[in-house]
């Protein structure tokens, strides 16, 4: 590897300095909002919300920082990828705490906490788990196909698939995605479409992991349920047949994980 002149690191100061600055500025923001929301808790879902778009946009800010530190210097900034890999935990646990971590639940069982946050349109709904997949994406892009993170971002993956599916009011949503005539039609219809695809993926993403890394029952398990929520989502929408495969899969998967069990491969 090429010796980094003074010059460059100088350089990369100066450039990353206003993004350091910004970061700086957001971590106070949040740290104001979580006062006010445990001196009053009124509204607490609303700013944890906001409190999420202001984590998806700090991780950015890091993601800038290493974009730079690879224009300039060459090598990867791995501190601030790792500052970006925990501010999204962040963005992610403040939408949990808002309408749960529940995989494979009826709509009816967190239904109390969707309403706590009745007055953020389906649209921006949409807006911020588009931003936040977005985010998560060029991190893992960032960190390369052999980072050791590679693995853990199967759990990312899940637990923002999981707060996208949770954070819809999916009873009005399947209401508007039959009615071309509704204001909130094209939304409802891009973002259930949307969360059956992360459910799918983070289905695949879970086995994938038992198979190939860690043999871990829990990780099969959470196969079957991401398969089971998007199968639920498939019967709201009236596509029973899709409904039927994915029923018959997850009995596959769960006979390869029984049989695994047996035979003392999975842990």
């Amino acid at each position: 590897m090429a010796k980094i002149s003074s010059e460059s690191r100088e350089l990369l100061k100066i450039k990353t300095e206003p993004y350091k600055e910004r970061i700086s500025v957001a971590l106070g923001k949040e740290k104001s909002v979580l006062a006010s929301i445990q001196a009053n808790g009124e509204g607490a879902e609303y700013k944890k919300f906001e409190l999420s778009e202001e984590m998806i946009y700090i991780a950015t800010l890091y993601i800038a920082i290493n974009n730079l530190s690879v224009a300039i210097l060459g090598p990867k900034d791995n501190e601030a990828l790792n500052d970006a890999r925990k501010i999204l935990y962040k963005a992610i646990i403040y939408l949990e705490e808002i309408v749960s971590s529940f995989v494979d639940v009826q709509y009816s069982e967190i239904e109390d906490k969707v309403a706590t946050i009745a007055n953020i349109s389906i649209e921006k709904r949409f807006a911020l788990v588009r931003k936040l997949g977005l985010a998560i994406r060029l991190l893992e892009d960032a960190f390369g196909d052999n980072s050791k993170w590679k693995w853990s971002f199967v759990e990312i993956n899940g637990r923002f698939t999981t707060v996208a599916k949770n954070l819809i009011d999916m009873k009005q949503a399947c209401k508007d995605f039959f009615e071309p005539s509704s204001a909130d039609y094209e939304n409802s219809v891009l973002y259930i479409r949307l969360i059956k695809k992360l459910l799918d993926q983070s289905a695949t993403q879970y086995r994938d992991r038992y198979e190939l890394s860690t043999h871990r029952v829990d990780d099969m398990r959470l196969a079957i349920n991401y398969l089971s929520a998007s199968r639920r989502v498939s019967i709201l929408i009236g596509n029973s047949d899709e409904a039927e495969e994915i029923k018959k899969k997850g009995a596959v998967w769960k006979g390869k994980m029984d049989s695994d069990q047996k035979a003392g491969i999975s842990s």
